[in-house]
């Protein structure tokens, strides 16, 4: 048969999702302009970016799934965004990240990943103020790591823990490199449009082979096809067409295949298997993956089954000997997604999946080497051995390959240690193999033991001499933790160890101090997962987050994490000053405020737990500590399953026709109020329909009644305080009053009642004032904002500052203030009545497509939504006194259209959607960390055009209807409701419904505010006449349950149930003993230290 019609056993490779639950879900994940994948994996864990900055990355177990917490442990090693991350092919625990803030560190994962989040590396490396790109490791030399940075391509020995190799002949940024499988050269894909060839020991120039590449200078990779003399690139075109080329280096000038696929903006990151030839090509921002395989002649790249899913933010593929061989798992691949991380797995159809099949998987790269990286650079090649994946040709059957985790964190300022000893120990922890054979190699470094599952404990001299607990009995010393590190560093400072006692794992209450003996050394794997120390665990890391701050989600540590870490004296000034400042016992419990006042009063004493607790008492404050959910789990918000419900179809308003869709991004394009509604019609004219909503029902067909304005709209408004007053900005710079009359429209017209010649220019948009009746504010393309009288159509103030388009402004709730987002990336906040220029300034938005600002929290807070560089929408959190940055952004999709923020004040909760979205995302605004926590997001059932929110009056409180709106479609208005599901409905929710502003009527006049007079909005309660508040019930109920013989109003029984009741009651007790005394106070008390076995 002719190689041509021969068919691939991968052809039909299938992917297969899993269900939701099977994947790694409510992460935390943003868009980053780097040129690694986001994403990484080894045969025991996954790492990727977390949080919008990337600074921080999160390691997990491979076959990890769930709901992830916000407060999981992460490793807080860079001060800015993560550009590339790699695992050691070697050992599976060793992890290199690469950063913006010109660093490279290394990473030792423990066992069991991560019980604490990390910021302290085992090993640094500085490319000397250059922005890192790339980093990886060597494919057959251990403890070879290379990294490139700008035009620079530097090689690392981990094991002399210094660079060994640099060379800068690169002229601009190095996008990508890719080691050839044997480890003899490097290829590299740069920004000047060319792929080279890059031999590090070569004599002379390093740079071997120079051949051009993809035409645009947009991001570029190269990953080398296993074993062959053949690279793989993927970039652009000088079209920007996406393109994938193979060349072969024995005719490297001349590409053997280029394939151009589409034109989409993202960058194509190549997955290649050399075993099976399969090729994998996710696109950032893209929703599909494109399998194909390669082969050595025409047509080279045959395309395979096509995967369509979620947004891909990043990808990876997953080594082989963590697949499913006996379910035919040719292939995996982890998608990094915006909120979850989906394993893809690839099989390959067979009719039973009982036996092994060996004609998938051929012999692959083991996990082996014995070359180091001192003898690579010498010149020495040595292939790494291969290994069969057949369990029958393994040592232990069926049982999976055990991954190796790397060596035990080591200390850079400690001569005596080198990684030769490190690595030399064969396979980690739970490996199988006999390791007797290295007792000779590090005599006093090994417990030695004939045991197969006991971990070997790398040991380190420390420099310390007045550490008298540093040896065991037997005179081994004991390897050293990341937290215990942490803590011996500052013991040479009594105060710090206060902040230790207080922030980690203390002497007294850890199981490594001196007590312990060489068997719980030994054991030390089993002890961790012990339940004494898991509680201890547990009760540490609850008690630390509450001292923080009391109701933060997010513990404090992780935000000083990113910058310079404190001075022991600077630590403890610090803890002070949380203590004394961020405790707050009016918001937790009464029992839980008075443990936390008496710990701040034994700590203001000077009394730092210098007496042994006792097992009770360490076991009241853990149950103490650990009362409040949301210390440990986020915070638990009344409105966290808030709910959304259309309104009947006999309330909607039905047959719209000919709606605009040229209405300019800063106008929300529909507004509505309590009697009607505008939406904005297409054709000459700048026509807006009036539709009123007492009359639901379908459109009678014909010519619609509509406010014929002669310019086009730019954006319109309803007057807060008369419902019958519409006001249209112009693209001529007329603001037209329109005055609607009692029964609505009822044929076309073009005589406003009133027109304000506003500006000579366009006008982006137009605001009235919340409080004050009759006050308008205008904005226009001449970058000027004027405040307005309509009573005597003058212009009062006008501001300035701006120095680009204009995307929104926003009133403060108290009408003294305004902020604007501006297209120049600026914040700026006002005082229009004092000063015509913006009293602060901060960072907004860096997107220029448009933006959206709102206050929130009393005016203490301001939420701006916009873009970030690639276009992905955000939404930020700055506190109004402090601009400088964001206190935190959420990121969400990739979408042209602006999110319009709408936030109702009583519950603090922001909903934020963009005109042709179909999903309503709902978010609570806090004062704390991480100050926008996700709610229940609404999804609708079709796309809507525009959403308008009614005041806070027009809510059935019955209901628990605690927000109200009006949404429109292409063919409908339909009201939305949201509410708060309760079982007790008949009550008045007054914990959800607290006294609300009257924002529908007029609190001042214009002449009023113009001449300095502020007046506070007055309150209501919106409880109907004739309902009894929650409260209210709760309280009675507490009292009848002190006093039984008091019975409330609510609920009563019967005469006949209540005698009923009692003579059940003296018939039970006269047969029962009654005696005070528990069944405890005999039981005899243990030794404390029973409690830590």
């Amino acid at each position: 048969m002719a190689w041509r019609f021969k068919a691939s056993k991968y052809k039909n490779a299938a992917p297969i999702v899993p269900k939701a639950e099977a994947c790694v879900r409510e992460i935390c994940v943003g868009s980053y302009q780097t040129y690694g994948n986001n994403i990484a994996a080894s045969a025991a864990f996954m790492a990727f970016n977390w949080e919008h900055t990337g600074s921080s990355v999160s390691v997990l177990p491979l076959d990890d799934c769930g709901r992830k917490s916000k407060t999981m442990p992460l490793l807080h090693g860079h001060t800015d965004t993560v550009t590339d991350l790699k695992f050691s092919p070697f050992h599976d625990g060793l992890l290199a990240t690469a950063s913006q803030d010109c660093l490279v560190k290394i990473w030792h994962i423990p066992e069991k990943g991560l019980e604490q989040s990390l910021s302290d590396p085992e090993a640094v490396f500085s490319h000397k103020q250059r922005r890192v790109e790339t980093v990886g490791f060597h494919p057959t030399a251990d403890g070879l790591m290379y990294s490139t940075a700008a035009g620079c391509v530097a090689l690392f020995d981990l094991t002399m823990q210094k660079e060994i190799f640099s060379n800068n002949e690169h002229p601009e940024v190095i996008q990508s490199a890719s080691w050839r499988e044997d480890g003899t050269v490097l290829a590299t894909s740069c920004k000047d449009k060319y792929v080279r060839i890059f031999d590090p020991r070569a004599a002379g120039s390093p740079i071997q082979m120079v051949a051009e590449s993809h035409q645009s200078i947009k991001d570029s990779r190269v990953v080398w096809l296993g074993n062959q003399s053949r690279i793989l690139t993927t970039g652009f075109d000088s079209a920007r067409l996406r393109q994938v080329i193979i060349r072969d280096i024995r005719n490297f000038n001349q590409p053997e295949k280029t394939l151009e696929l589409d034109c989409s903006t993202g960058i194509l990151m190549p997955l290649f298997d050399p075993d099976t030839n399969m090729l994998f090509l996710a696109g950032k921002g893209d929703t599909t993956i494109n399998y194909m395989e390669i082969t050595d002649k025409d047509p080279y790249l045959t395309e395979g089954l096509r995967h369509t899913g979620e947004q891909t933010k990043g990808a990876c593929l997953v080594p082989k000997r963590a697949l499913k061989v006996m379910e035919a798992e040719v292939n995996r691949v982890l998608q990094l997604t915006s909120n979850m991380v989906i394993p893809i797995m690839y099989q390959v159809p067979r009719k039973t999946y009982r036996d092994f099949h060996a004609d998938l998987y051929p012999e692959t790269t083991g996990y082996k080497t014995d070359l180091v990286a001192s003898e690579w650079l010498n010149g020495t090649n040595q292939a790494v051995p291969k290994m069969n994946l057949d369990p029958s040709k393994r040592e232990h059957g069926d049982e999976p390959i055990i991954p190796r985790l790397g060596p035990k964190p080591f200390s850079s300022n400690t001569g005596d240690v080198s990684f030769d000893k490190v690595f030399a120990v064969p396979l980690a922890p739970g490996s199988h193999e006999n390791i007797s054979n290295v007792g000779h190699e590090t005599e006093s470094n090994v417990v030695p033991t004939n045991k197969p599952d006991i971990i070997v404990e790398i040991e380190i001299k420390k420099k310390h001499e007045h550490e008298p607990n540093a040896l065991s009995g037997n005179g081994v010393q004991k390897s050293l933790t990341t937290s215990e590190r942490r803590k011996s560093s500052a013991d040479d400072d009594e105060s710090s160890d206060k902040i230790f006692e207080q922030n980690s794992e203390s002497s007294e209450n850890s199981t490594e101090g001196e007590d312990r003996t060489d068997a719980d050394l030994r054991r030390l794997s089993s002890a961790r997962s012990s339940i004494a120390e898991r509680r201890r665990l547990y009760e540490s890391r609850s008690k630390s987050q509450v001292d923080e701050k009391a109701q933060s989600p997010v513990p404090l540590r992780r935000e000083h994490s990113k910058g310079e870490p404190l001075k022991p004296n600077q630590q403890q000034q610090h803890q002070q000053q949380s203590q004394s400042n961020q405790i707050d016992t009016k918001r937790i419990s009464v029992p839980e405020g008075k443990l936390l006042e008496e710990q701040h009063r034994q700590r203001g004493n000077g009394n730092a737990s210098g007496i042994k607790k006792s097992a009770t008492e360490a076991a009241f404050s853990a149950s103490a500590s650990t009362k409040r959910t949301s210390t440990v789990f986020g915070k638990v918000s009344k409105f966290r399953h808030l709910k959304g419900t259309p309104g009947h179809k006999s309330t909607h308003i039905e047959n719209l026709r000919n709606l605009s869709r040229q209405i300019p991004g800063e106008c929300n394009g529909f507004h509505a109020n309590n009697e009607r509604v505008a939406v904005p019609l297409s054709g000459p004219g700048g026509k807006i329909a009036i539709f009123e909503l007492s009359r639901p029902g379908r459109l009678a067909d014909g010519v619609i009644p509509s406010l014929v304005n002669g310019s086009n709209i730019m954006d319109f408004q309803w007057d807060p305080f008369d419902p019958k007053r519409l006001a249209v900005a112009c693209d001529d710079g007329i603001v037209k009053i329109w005055l609607i009359n009692e029964d609505g429209l009822t044929e076309p017209t073009n005589t406003p009642a009133a027109e304000l010649t506003a500006h000579l220019d366009k006008i982006y948009f137009i605001r009235f004032h919340p409080l004050a009746a009759d006050v308008l504010l205008t904005a226009s393309y001449d970058m000027t904002i004027k405040l307005w009288d309509l009573r005597t159509m003058s212009e009062k103030c006008a501001l300035s500052g701006h120095t680009d388009q204009i995307f929104d402004y926003a009133w403060s709730p108290c009408g003294r203030l305004g902020a604007t987002v501006c297209k120049d990336g600026k914040i700026r906040v006002y005082n229009p009545r004092k000063l015509e220029a913006p009293i602060r300034e901060g960072n907004g938005p860096v997107g220029t497509r448009g933006a959206r600002i709102s206050w929130a929290l009393e005016g203490h807070y301001i939420v701006c939504t916009g873009f970030d560089k690639v276009s992905e929408r955000q939404i930020s959190v700055y506190n109004a006194q402090k601009l400088q940055a964001p206190l935190n952004t959420v990121s969400l999709d990739v979408s042209p259209s602006i999110l319009i923020p709408f936030y109702d004040e009583d519950s603090s909760t922001l909903f934020v959607t963009g005109k042709g979205d179909s999903t309503i995302y709902c978010y609570e605004i806090t004062d704390e960390e991480p100050y926008i926590c996700p709610l229940s997001h609404h999804r609708c059932t079709s796309l809507h055009q525009g959403l308008s929110f009614l005041t806070k009056n027009h809510c059935d409180v019955a209901s628990v209807e605690f927000s109200k709106a009006y949404r429109l479609t292409n063919t409908t208005i339909e009201p939305l409701s949201f509410t708060v599901p309760r079982i007790k409905c008949e009550l008045f929710q007054d914990d959800l419904f607290p006294p609300t502003r009257i924002t529908w009527n007029a609190t001042v006049s214009s002449d009023e505010w113009f001449n300095f007079s502020d007046k506070t909005a007055d309150k209501i309660s919106l409880k109907p006449d004739g309902m009894d508040t929650l409260s209210s019930i709760q309280q009675v109920s507490a009292a009848a349950v002190k006093r039984p013989e008091q019975h409330s109003h609510f609920g009563q029984k019967s005469e006949y149930e209540s005698s009923k009741q009692q003579e059940i009651q003296k018939s039970v007790s006269a047969r029962m003993e009654y005696t005070t005394k528990l069944e405890q106070d005999d039981m005899e008390g243990v030794d404390e230290n029973e409690w830590q076995e």
